[in-house]
């Protein structure tokens, strides 16, 4: 079970970054890396401004670190992120190629102040290239990176995976890999760097295995048709009497044996063999045809005690409350809001949940003391900081 705390613990206690809000990944990055109990200080622009997904009060990209609202565009702005800078170790960033230059905080500006300061960068196309300042979501970059393309059913359009190939998976997590893996190089060496994180090198790097795959001749292009593209009856999903449906996973021999001693249990003992190709087709009709005849709940009780690999797909809202998710405390209700808890888990520093999400600004005067900036209240009053 996740431990909440109003403090934070983990293993990147001690670590400090600032955060220059953006959009999807950029939050999640500073969210995982506040989770994980680095302390973390988000700087919003004092209108927001920022791609709103839910209110800010329960926006859980936002929660585990307090919120200050300063005017970038102002001198006196740019120089309060600069002294922010001084003594932080990382510092992220979601702008466009070139708009923290023009802003005058950009990686030269903060390595002035700060030479052993680790510099992340999330963009979609990343920082050069043809498309490098052109605009684009989640969807153009696993499309252009190769992402999008295979996945779907045979004869059907690419079906988009929600954003979570691209902003979280090829974005957030590359850049809190980066720029960790950067911070270990400058507590070495003493020098700062430049984590240029993209996420169309992200998602290209997920695809290591399809890659590797596809050139040895285990995988085509033929969207629908291969091993873990649906394109296998045993690695698929089957609809429910009751319009649910089973996730079937059965690629291993042993793990398909099992299912099939299941299913036998049960007076199904006539599936055609998955060795087969050419028998795929009439596999995955007289598997539709078997799910179909109980509820999703009955077939999730006949195979929880067995290896057959074989689970139901929950809804969203469910998810939390499967056991196997209670049991571990996957999911933790906290400051009134239902959310994912803190992962990976550590034995020795686990990772705490602290503060809840805020509205941009809302703790913009004691934050700004917090990190060392003794003229707060002035800012606030000449309107380059904003209190909310």
């Amino acid at each position: 079970m996740t431990v909440t705390s109003p403090t934070p613990s983990g293993p990147l206690h001690g670590v400090r970054v600032v955060e220059l809000v953006g959009i999807g990944p950029g939050p999640f990055a500073a969210m995982m890396l506040a989770d994980l109990g680095a302390d973390v200080i988000r700087v919003d622009r004092p209108g927001g401004g920022a791609l709103r997904v839910a209110p800010p009060e329960r926006d859980i990209l936002g929660r585990g670190r307090p919120s200050v609202a300063l005017n970038l565009k102002s001198d006196r702005g740019r120089d309060t992120v600069l002294r922010l800078v001084e003594p932080a170790d990382i510092l992220i960033e979601g702008f466009r190629p070139g708009v923290a230059e023009r802003l005058g905080i950009g990686p030269k500006d903060c390595h002035a102040r700060n030479p052993r300061l680790v510099y992340g960068r999330m963009t979609g196309w990343g920082q050069d290239g043809p498309l490098s300042s052109t605009a684009g979501h989640d969807i153009n970059y696993i499309a252009v990176a190769g992402g999008l393309d295979p996945i779907g059913r045979a004869g059907g359009p690419p079906q988009v995976p929600i954003n979570l190939l691209g902003d979280f998976g090829g974005g957030a997590l590359y850049l809190v890999a980066g720029v960790l893996a950067a911070l270990t190089h400058a507590r070495q060496s003493g020098e700062g760097q430049v984590v240029d994180a993209a996420i169309t090198d992200g998602v290209a790097h997920l695809l290591s295995m399809i890659v590797s795959m596809q050139q040895s001749g285990a995988w085509n292009t033929r969207r629908g048709t291969n091993l873990l593209d649906t394109g296998a009856p045993f690695y698929d999903v089957y609809e429910t009497s009751d319009g649910r449906w089973m996730s079937v996973g059965g690629l291993e021999p042993q793990f398909w044996a099992a299912m099939e001693a299941t299913l036998a249990e049960h007076g199904v003992d006539d599936l055609p063999d998955r060795n087969d190709i050419a028998q795929w087709g009439a596999l995955r009709e007289r598997l539709a045809a078997v799910f179909v005849t109980k509820t999703q709940a009955e077939w999730t009780e006949i195979f929880a005690p067995t290896d057959a690999c074989v689970a139901p797909v929950l809804p969203l809202d469910e998810a939390p409350h499967h056991p196997h998710n209670a049991a571990r405390g996957t999911y933790v209700e906290h400051e009134g809001l239902m959310q994912p808890a803190p992962a990976p888990r550590f034995s020795a520093t686990p990772a705490t949940l602290t503060t809840p999400p805020a509205r941009p600004g809302a703790q913009t005067r004691e934050a700004l003391a917090a990190w060392g900036i003794d003229d707060v209240d002035e800012l606030i009053a000449d309107g380059i900081a904003v209190q909310k």
